[in-house]
C-alpha cells in the first residue's frame, strides 16, 4: 500500500511517498535533502536498528528522473512524464523470452495461455503511466522471440509455411499468433489469441480528493464510485456484476425498474465498507446511479433479493 505525507520541517516543505520498505521524499533543494532530511531520516531509522541502503540511495533532480515502484520520473522541459522504467522493462522482457525460449515442445495454445497473464498483469500495471510507446516496442520485440520459436520448430521449412501454420487474421491484424483452443476430448475449440500489450487503454490515474476519509460514512458513496471504476477493468469484477444482475432478475433493488447498458449502474454495499460490511456478494447489490444516491442521502436501507424469488 502507498502512502504519501506532507511535513513541514523547519519552514522547508518535505513530500514523503512511501511504499512498504521503499520511500521518495521530495524537496526544495538539494541543500535540504542532503543536510536536513537524510540525516534526519538515518537518524529515525538508526534507534529503531534499521540504516538506508547505500545501493539505493541518492539525491537527484527531478529534470534527471529517479525509479521508483517499476516506474521513472522525469520532467521533461517542465513537464511530468511518468513512464516505465528501463530497468523494469528489460526485467519483463526477459521473463517473457525466458517462457518463450524455454517451451520447446509445448503446444502452441499451451504457450498462449502461459503467456498471456503475463503479458496483461504487466499492461494492467502499467496502464496508468505514460507507456504506450513502449507497450508496441515490447510488441514488437515480443514477436521477433515468438516467429524464433516457430522457426526452430520447424527449421526445415519456409517462412511463408510457418506464417500460416502459426499466425491467423483477426480483424484488420494479418500476423496474430493464434491457436484454436483444445478440450478434455481433443476437439478444436474457439480461437485463443496471445495478447497484445498495445492493446491495453492508458487510463490515467485520478485523484483521491484532499478530505477522502474512507472511515468517514459521508464518503461511502464516493469510496464506492472510485472502487467501481478501478474494477470495471477486471474481468473477474465484471462477472460478479453479472451474477448480481441476474440473482436481482436485471432491475434495481431500490426502485424494480431494469438495469440497461443506457440506465448504468453502481455497485452498492448493504452494510457500509466504514461500518465493517465485507466485500461478497452476498453483502453487495446493483443499484441505477440516481437510486444510489438517494439511498445514501436519505439514509435508506436495501434489501438482498431471495434467490429464486
Amino acid at each position: 500500500m502507498t502512502e504519501s505525507t506532507t511535513i513541514n520541517a523547519n519552514s522547508a516543505k518535505i513530500n514523503v511517498v512511501r511504499y512498504a520498505d521503499d520511500f521518495v521524499v521530495t524537496g526544495a533543494s538539494q541543500e535540504v535533502l542532503a543536510d536536513l532530511v537524510r540525516p534526519w531520516v538515518e537518524r529515525f531509522l538508526a534507534t529503531r536498528g534499521l540504516e538506508l541502503s547505500t545501493e539505493k540511495t541518492r539525491i537527484t533532480h527531478i529534470d534527471a528522473g529517479f525509479d521508483f515502484l517499476g516506474w521513472n520520473f522525469r520532467k521533461y522541459k517542465g513537464k511530468l512524464l511518468i513512464k516505465p522504467s528501463k530497468k523494469n522493462v528489460s526485467a519483463f522482457y526477459r521473463k517473457v523470452e525466458g517462457v518463450i525460449s524455454s517451451q520447446k515442445t509445448v503446444r502452441q495454445d499451451g504457450l498462449i495461455k502461459m503467456l498471456n497473464p503475463v503479458l496483461r498483469g504487466w499492461a494492467n500495471y502499467h496502464h496508468p503511466v505514460v507507456a504506450k510507446a513502449e507497450f508496441s516496442r515490447l510488441d514488437a520485440l515480443i514477436f521477433g522471440a515468438i516467429w524464433r520459436w516457430c522457426r526452430r520448430r520447424h527449421n526445415n521449412k519456409g517462412s511463408q509455411w510457418v506464417k500460416e501454420r502459426y499466425f491467423h487474421p483477426v480483424g484488420n491484424r494479418r500476423w496474430v499468433f493464434a491457436a484454436h483452443r483444445i478440450d478434455k476430448d481433443g476437439k478444436k475449440g474457439e480461437l485463443r489469441t496471445l495478447y497484445r500489450l498495445a492493446d491495453t487503454p492508458i487510463v490515467r490515474h485520478v485523484k483521491v480528493k484532499a478530505e477522502y476519509n474512507p472511515y468517514d460514512p459521508a464518503f461511502e458513496q464516493y469510496g464506492e464510485k472510485r472502487r467501481q471504476d478501478r474494477l470495471m477493468r477486471s474481468l473477474a469484477h465484471r462477472t460478479q456484476w453479472i451474477r448480481l444482475y441476474h440473482s436481482q432478475g436485471g432491475r434495481c433493488v431500490h426502485c424494480g425498474l431494469p438495469i440497461t447498458r443506457q440506465t448504468g449502474w453502481h455497485d452498492h454495499h448493504i452494510v457500509q465498507r466504514t461500518a465493517g460490511g465485507s466485500n461478497a456478494l452476498w453483502n453487495r447489490v446493483l443499484l441505477h446511479p440516481f437510486c444510489h444516491m438517494q439511498v445514501h442521502a436519505l439514509g435508506l436501507t436495501v434489501v438482498k433479493p431471495v434467490s429464486g424469488a
